[in-house]
């Protein structure tokens, strides 16, 4: 986008004194939003300059063209190379103009004669109104059209809230603008947004693939979605982290949403394999007593896993403020808050969703197991080897 700042406003149109008016205007509405720092209008330095305006009528009434007059004009204070000079080995152009007091000097300019097709002369001040003036000395363009920019800074916001913020501002500005003048917003937050779509569909890709894990494991897209029944828990947590520390949703922040699908997800699977394990080799029935056993006997283990996470990142949360910290800060406290929230909801929400949900898909996917297990028994048993033996002997 060609601005370096993390916002910028790009003002196009035709009049420069009309876009550095609008620009003034769209500044203030741009200081106005909270969050906004280090605010900057395009400079433009106002310069001595020689303005010469060609008068049309004047220059039918003599025969003359615009382009005619413009090229007698660049020749005389510019020049204009008509051969070439040989020194030695060496080539030099050899160029013709003004000399340098007549084209310092608006009145000698005045009084430069043009010659008329018809043979005649007349001075350039007959068909031209020179005069000094002020004007910026630089004009920026982009795609042939005149612009300015207009950019600043972010802290203590999201970006995106605050461009947000400055587009309603600008609004009433935006509208009032001439026709052929327009605004287009640019700076980093473009990146950053594209960057945003593209983790976010990344976290949809690392949902499916969590999900089709589980299924895998399970067999039973229940039981999966109920492991996965942990993430909004985790979420819940995550979010009021970042509220609580004051930041926002950034792209680090987003990353580690991305990171806590995964391990949200632990816990539920825990309990989901001890339930089954329950009732499979220890003889348990589907009952809710065996459900509080299972949570009770693994309330250690995901206690224990979940304080030896947090605390590696507790340093990360504490010293956030510290330079270096800008991208793990926020993805240590989505994290951390994650781990809170699900390990204290996962015991009491996920048990009751089992209950109420689980039971039947638990159930076939046991019976499951039973079938093919006593498959794999009767097809390595040794009446099935004799009864093969038989049969290769009876084939030969």
């Amino acid at each position: 986008s060609g601005v370096k700042a993390q916002i910028g406003i790009k003002l196009y149109g035709d009049d420069l004194d009309v876009l550095r008016r609008k620009a003034q205007e769209l500044m203030a509405a741009m200081e106005s939003v909270p969050g906004v720092t280090d605010p900057l209008i395009e400079p433009q330095v106002i310069i001595p300059q020689l303005r010469i305006e060609l008068d049309r009528d004047q220059l039918l009434l003599n025969g003359l063209t615009p382009a005619e007059v413009n090229e007698f004009i660049e020749t005389a204070m510019n020049g204009q190379v008509v051969s070439e000079v040989l020194d030695g080995q060496r080539t030099f152009d050899l160029l013709i103009r003004m000399d340098e007091r007549y084209r310092e000097d608006p009145e000698a300019l005045k009084r430069l004669t043009i010659n008329l097709k018809d043979g005649g002369r007349i001075p350039l001040q007959a068909v031209a109104n020179i005069y000094e003036s002020g004007g910026p000395n630089t004009i920026n363009r982009e795609n042939v059209r005149r612009r300015i920019v207009l950019q600043c800074n972010v802290e203590t916001r999201g970006v995106v809230d605050v461009v947000g913020d400055i587009q309603r501002r600008a609004q009433p500005i935006v509208g009032s603008l001439p026709p052929g003048y327009f605004v287009e917003y640019s700076g980093q937050f473009e990146s950053q947004q594209s960057a945003s779509r593209v983790i976010g569909l990344l976290f949809v890709v690392s949902l499916g693939g969590v999900l089709l894990v589980l299924y895998s494991m399970f067999r039973s897209i229940n039981l999966a979605l109920q492991v996965m029944m942990a993430l909004p828990m985790a979420f819940i947590g995550s979010v009021v982290a970042l509220v609580v520390t004051g930041q926002t949703l950034t792209i680090a922040a987003m990353v580690g949403f991305i990171s806590l699908a995964g391990i949200a997800s632990r816990n539920g699977i825990l309990l989901l394999n001890h339930y089954l394990h329950l009732v499979k080799y220890e003889g348990e029935d589907w009952s809710q007593a065996m459900i509080v056993r299972a949570g009770v006997e693994r309330l250690a283990p995901v206690l224990m896993t979940a304080l030896t996470s947090g605390i590696g990142l507790v340093p990360l949360v504490i010293a956030g403020g510290e330079p270096g910290k800008e991208i793990l800060y926020p993805v240590a406290t989505v994290i951390l808050g994650g781990l809170i929230s699900s390990t204290m909801l996962d015991f009491f929400v996920h048990p009751a969703l089992f209950w109420l949900m689980g039971l039947r898909a638990a159930e076939r996917v046991v019976n499951s197991s039973d079938s093919e297990q006593r498959l794999l028994d009767g097809s390595s048993s040794p009446s099935s080897v004799d009864a093969n033996a038989a049969d290769v002997a009876t084939a030969r």
